[in-house]
């Protein structure tokens, strides 16, 4: 069963690693790369800042949450437990592989990148998703960076379907704390309740 779902994994991976074109590369660098995403990161709390004022600072800190426990489950907790090795890395398919980037740590299960753009999309949805139905397009977001470690060899599509259910948990536990909180303490509460929608 786990050799027949390898080789599926694998198969899926090679397909779709193996459609690019040369042109779309750079893209791919681009949206893969964490560093380039900090200019978004410091404009939505900036927007959550002047939006909520100081009722922003347990919203940031619910999804920096999120992130820290999507991160360190996939990163510190599966890498090293399943030992999986990125498709980079795997001698046999490396003749096989479009080759983007450098290939990076030597395990790949479960994909840290999906887990925290996933964490991010879902913790952003759940808290304001009921107000914002914009935010809804944080998913293609996370989808397409998800993506973007199969384009460069980075991750099997198994690693980036794990990381995304990761992400997915991770925020809606730390939603559930804070709401959880934010009951006790009214003075984290946001004001409105799920169901209603912002003037």
């Amino acid at each position: 069963m786990i050799e027949s779902l390898n080789q599926l994994d694998t198969a899926l991976f090679l397909w779709l690693n193996g459609h690019f074109v040369p042109w779309f590369d750079p893209i791919m660098i681009w949206v893969t790369e964490r560093n380039s995403w900090f200019p978004f990161y410091a404009l939505l709390i900036g927007w959550l800042g002047y939006r909520f004022r100081w009722q922003a600072v347990p919203l940031v800190l619910t999804l920096a949450v999120a992130v820290a426990l999507s991160d360190q489950t996939a990163s510190t907790l599966l890498k090293p437990l399943t030992l999986r090795l990125r498709p980079c890395h795997v001698v046999a398919l490396q003749p096989l592989i479009h080759p983007v980037l450098p290939c990076g740590g030597q395990y790949g299960f479960a994909s840290s990148h999906a887990a925290n753009a996933f964490a991010l999309a879902t913790g952003l949805w759940l808290l304001l998703g009921y107000q914002y139905r914009w935010l809804g397009w944080l998913f293609l977001w996370a989808a397409l960076l998800a993506y973007s470690r199969i384009y460069v060899g980075a991750h099997y599509p198994l690693d980036v379907i794990a990381g995304a259910g990761i992400g997915v948990a991770m925020a809606s536990l730390s939603v559930v704390l804070y709401r959880r909180i934010s009951k006790k303490n009214k003075l984290f509460s946001i004001g409105l309740q799920p169901g209603r929608r912002a003037d």
